[in-house]
């Protein structure tokens, strides 16, 4: 944590010089959002405290008409609609659902999107210089699912069964596949459990655990990340060892995290893209980004309550040992 927390002072010291360059006197930028994530997560105080040094603030010169729609994903056309009506002067997208209904919603208002491939989606046609009016952060997301799974098997000596817990129609077929035959290369068996909603994650944890499961690897979504919580409590219930997506979950009690650091994405990368784009910079001139760093973070108390002994070579591997 030391690491990141040096990483953010850097940050604010070069960017707080320049924070009220290029604002419009007397403008009100109006940003409206369409996150999975309520606006009280982490994530989202990164972002907004890094658009403050941007000299963009909020009560002041910039108003945020946010909607977090983990738990309304059929209400997402009805409010993008609502968004493009309110005249924001960008909206900000998690996932493809969010992006893909904002899309369709407008042409012209500029979208600032983080999600797993954009390129892969359709959402844009070029990462250097994408032609529509989408652009903002690929975060690869499901290419890292197998990665994981490989790290989740190293980490558990002996396994022979293990279970993934998959968005309904977020993970291509090929790639669930790709998953199991992988899994049996190693003489592992792996049973995937498609959920729908947050709903369904207790039942689907204990369909896993009932089923023989000596391991869970959470596959990238929006939705479970939204409610990393709840699976963080279940697996806990029934003493599961469980990888997910993004490394600060690990940091928050998860057992093993491996992804870029999705805090990193909010304070860095989208703010200076979402400045750009209040400054009138096009589309087309702010290419999708793409993390570069990918962080391995194992929980030891996670796992001692588990009584699981991770083997030290993995532990040498690892960005962060949280004990």
């Amino acid at each position: 944590m030391k690491r990141r927390k040096f990483i953010t002072f850097i940050a604010a010291t070069l960017t707080s010089p320049l924070a009220a360059l290029a604002q419009e006197q007397g403008r009100t930028y109006r940003l409206g959002v369409l996150y999975a994530s309520p606006r009280s997560a982490d994530i989202v105080a990164a972002l907004f405290e890094a658009v403050r040094r941007q000299g963009f603030i909020e009560g002041q010169n910039l108003t945020v008409d946010y909607r977090a729609y983990a738990q309304h994903v059929d209400l997402l056309p009805e409010w993008a609609a609502e968004l493009v009506k309110a005249h924001v002067d960008v909206i900000a997208t998690t996932a493809d659902l969010a992006t893909h209904a904002a899309q369709e919603a407008t042409k012209a208002i500029p979208i600032l999107a983080i999600t797993d491939n954009m390129l892969r989606a359709g959402l844009v046609n070029s990462l250097a210089r994408p032609n529509r009016n989408t652009t903002g952060v690929s975060i690869l997301a499901t290419e890292l699912d197998g990665k994981r799974q490989e790290i989740l098997i190293e980490a558990v000596p002996g396994l022979r069964r293990m279970a993934a817990l998959a968005e309904s129609n977020r993970t291509p077929a090929v790639k669930l596949d790709a998953l199991q035959e992988a899994a049996r290369a190693q003489s592992i068996e792996l049973s995937i459990h498609r959920i729908a909603s947050g709903a369904e994650i207790a039942a689907a944890i204990e369909t896993a655990q009932a089923s023989g499961a000596a391991a869970l690897n959470v596959l990238a979504s929006p939705m479970l990340y939204a409610n990393r919580q709840l699976i963080m409590d279940r697996v806990a219930a029934v003493r599961l060892p469980t990888m997910y997506q993004w490394p600060e979950t690990a940091e928050e009690g998860g057992f093993v995290g491996y992804g870029p650091s999705l805090i990193d994405l909010f304070r860095y990368l989208l703010p200076r893209q979402l400045a750009q784009l209040f400054r009138g910079t096009k589309v087309a001139d702010i290419p999708v980004e793409q993390p570069t760093k990918f962080e391995l973070v194992i929980n030891l108390k996670t796992a001692k309550a588990l009584s699981l002994t991770v083997p030290p070579s993995l532990l040498a591997r690892a960005d962060e040992v949280i004990e």
